[in-house]
């Protein structure tokens, strides 16, 4: 026995084993003990050094009153190998301990051996709960290529921590790309120059690009579609989109145009194609019926077409409906930050969009990120981090937009092959898919008080310290358990401070005491107003006589007006099809 030592193995069983605390121990300083729950310990054996975690500690029915005061359980996690000047750490166990093995508090030269990087890129996110002057670090390579997750509930520091880890990846990684999607709009300003944001006025994702699930979503405002409209949707969208390429393709006028049905396209193809013309192949099978019930499907599906597109807040989609273009590298190019032009990361704002639309977006955005890894070998490496994963990935079939799902699930189980990495941002991981929260092999856990979210961790959690697990609920904020591939043992630590610029704006900014004492009058009521039917109305806020109107009773609204939340758009002449509306006979 060693004089620091505090007790000695007195049982071992696979992975775990019990010491016992001895009498002595009751006479060293208070700092030099601490031997409480959570703490690590090292067990001296004569060919390693064991590392071990205490997950309990009792006094009750001890078998060698005389000897020991309590008695503990440990976690054998790893082991110290190889001489004292160049000792090294590696996990599992290979030499067991034996009755009567002493048993230490861990020293920080120890947890330095364990946690100081080896090889590879190694990010600082904090310092260790046991020793703040053992800094944690965690291997980006390993939290990346096998996707990472941060869980924890609302108020614990969540969104500070992903502010954290991205900004010292784009440090470690200064070629690799982050797409975020940002849902309640409070990182735009945590990244700096470094990242692009967008949002629904500087956005274009061309209405083609969905595939037909995604434009389905779309057009029937996120329920079911109608299966007849559906059916006419399929058959005419691929020769809109063969229509198109003969524009295209037409050198000269007279040119011998080739049937559409030829030309090969599918629904879910990624070419241009245009709303008139998909309009005018609806109207043309129109035409041609003589019963008049069918005709109504026709023209519902029409106007159904028409109201969407006309809608100010689907200008993203749909502008330039009728111009077409192939604009599909800009989009991606401008989308994924390639080139960055010193911008690797995108910053998208979900907030601003049409809630009926959110889960299809998302669903076009994953779905290229990951086709674009696909097709490109993997050659420009991205990152997509998914806030409020559980919205878009329910653990509930009949919850969400199975696309997006779809699309995310995809990226978690293929994706590293591509070089499309998946970081999880969630407040109950008990509602997200298990099959994609299990494939995120770096878990950084903060407080859970929900039994169901702690559950779903201790099942996901196959490391020796799932014991960990039960301090989760009483975590304080910015404490973190981190455990998988990314850190060098299942860890307790405390995220360090966020410099005040990279904090996310909720946190920032937002001060209720200082609003209330405002003195918000009725003028400031009425241009949030303005501005809020500005989002909806197809009218230029400056022109017309009832805007105008509203502006001389509101009186300071152009401040307001200035940068209405979305553009809204003249849209197509609502005459166009005025034939439709004609009764028919």
């Amino acid at each position: 026995m060693t004089v620091t030592s505090f007790g000695r193995v007195i049982s071992v069983r696979g992975s775990q084993a019990r010491v016992g605390i001895l009498l002595q121990a009751k006479q060293m300083s208070v700092s030099e003990l601490r031997a409480t729950v959570g703490r690590f310990i090292s067990i001296r054996c004569p060919g390693a050094t064991i590392i071990a975690i205490i997950t309990e500690v009792t006094s009750e029915d001890l078998s060698h009153a005389d000897e020991f005061v309590a008695t503990a359980s440990v976690d054998l996690l790893g082991e110290i190998l190889g001489p004292a000047e160049k000792p090294k750490f590696q996990r599992g166990v290979t030499h067991y301990p034996t009755i009567g093995d002493a048993v230490d508090m861990i020293t920080s030269q120890e947890l330095r051996t364990i946690y100081t990087p080896t090889a590879g890129d190694h990010i600082d996110i904090g310092a260790l709960q046991q020793d703040p002057s053992v800094r944690a670090c965690v291997n980006v390579e390993e939290m990346l290529s096998k996707h990472f997750a941060v869980l924890g509930s609302t108020g614990v520091g969540k969104s500070t921590g992903v502010s954290l880890l991205l900004n010292e990846i784009l440090k470690a990684r200064p070629n690799l790309r982050i797409f975020l999607l940002d849902v309640h709009n409070e990182y735009g300003r945590c990244f700096g120059e470094k990242a692009l944001v967008l949002n629904p006025r500087n956005l274009k994702l061309p209405f083609w690009l969905f595939n037909f699930e995604e434009i389905v979503d779309v057009l029937f405002g996120g329920r079911p579609g109608v299966p007849e409209e559906l059916d006419i949707l399929a058959e005419v969208i691929p020769l809109a989109k063969g229509i198109y390429t003969q524009y295209q393709n037409s050198d000269r006028i007279g040119l011998k145009r080739i049937d559409p049905k030829t030309i090969g396209y599918t629904v879910d193809t990624p070419v241009p194609y245009r709303l008139v013309d998909l309009i005018n192949l609806i109207d043309e099978r129109m035409g041609k019926l003589e019963n008049r019930s069918s005709r109504i499907i026709y023209h519902k599906l029409i106007s159904r077409i028409e109201t969407v597109r006309n809608d100010p807040r689907y200008a993203f989609m749909f502008d330039n409906a009728n111009v077409g273009g192939d604009t599909m590298a800009e989009v991606i190019s401008h989308l994924f930050r390639l080139p960055a032009n010193g911008r690797p990361m995108t910053v998208m704002q979900l907030a601003g969009f049409p809630a009926e639309v959110v889960d299809s977006v998302v669903s076009v955005v994953c779905r290229m990120a990951f086709d674009f890894g696909l097709w490109s070998d993997g050659v420009s490496p991205l990152l997509f981090v998914c806030e409020e994963a559980h919205r878009y990935a329910s653990a509930d079939r009949s919850i969400g937009f199975g696309p997006t799902r779809k699309a995310i699930s995809r990226i978690a189980k293929e994706g590293r092959k591509y070089g499309v990495y998946l970081g999880l941002v969630t407040q109950r991981p008990a509602e997200l898919d298990a099959t994609i929260i299990s494939q995120c092999n770096t878990l950084f856990t903060m407080r859970l008080a929900n039994e169901r979210d702690q559950s779903l961790l201790r099942s996901a959690v196959s490391d020796a310290a799932a014991n960990l697990l039960s301090f989760v609920p009483s975590l304080g904020t910015r404490e973190v358990l981190a455990f998988g591939e990314g850190v060098a043992l299942p860890t307790r630590l405390r995220f360090k401070e966020v410099p005040l610029h990279q904090l996310p704006r909720s946190e920032a900014t937002i001060a209720t005491v200082r609003s209330v004492n405002a003195g918000h009058d009725m003028h400031f009521v009425s241009a949030v107003l303005e501005r809020w039917r500005g989002a909806t109305s197809s009218r230029e806020a400056s022109n017309g006589d009832g805007s105008a109107s509203l502006g001389d009773r509101g009186g300071g609204l152009a401040t307001a007006l200035d940068a209405p939340m979305l553009q809204p758009s003249l849209g197509l002449d609502p005459d166009r099809f005025s034939l439709l509306k004609k009764p028919l006979r």
